[in-house]
């Protein structure tokens, strides 16, 4: 049929795009990306020691608009490194953070300064809007 293989290349797209994205599993780590993975395990931990303003992206692998927001926010991490920890929590990996700060719509960016949540931002935007969104925060 028609429309099966239309159906089979997205799935496949959207396997490849998530596979490019999804950082890996574990702790803390510097991925090759220039922004952390937080989990439900180190979420906490990392977030009230850090002594840098911390962005973090709320995203799934499955989530279009997460995904267009990929190379946006890696650019930011990367502009802002010494300046702001850029991290990222995968939602459907780690459902505890995520329930735990009312994640209802992906992508959202959380704003922490020490320790706390300063501002929220859900959808995806430009790069000029999270860049100053995140100025806001610094």
């Amino acid at each position: 049929m028609p429309g099966d293989s239309d159906d089979e290349l997205k799935r496949i797209k959207e396997k490849k795009l998530s596979e490019m994205i999804a950082p890996k599993k574990g702790g803390v780590e510097k991925m090759s990306h220039s922004y952390v993975e937080l989990t439900d395990a180190n979420f906490d931990s990392t977030i009230s020691s850090a002594k840098l303003p911390v962005l973090v992206d709320f995203w799934a692998a499955w989530c279009g608009p997460c995904i267009m927001m990929a190379p946006i926010f890696e650019q930011l991490a990367k502009e802002y490194e010494g300046k702001a920890l850029l991290a990222k929590v995968n939602v459907d990996e780690n459902q505890e953070v995520s329930q735990k700060f009312g994640i209802y719509g992906i992508p959202t960016f959380i704003f922490f300064k020490g320790g706390k949540e300063v501002g929220r931002v859900i959808g995806a935007m430009g790069a000029s809007g999270l860049k100053a969104e995140l100025n806001r925060h610094l």
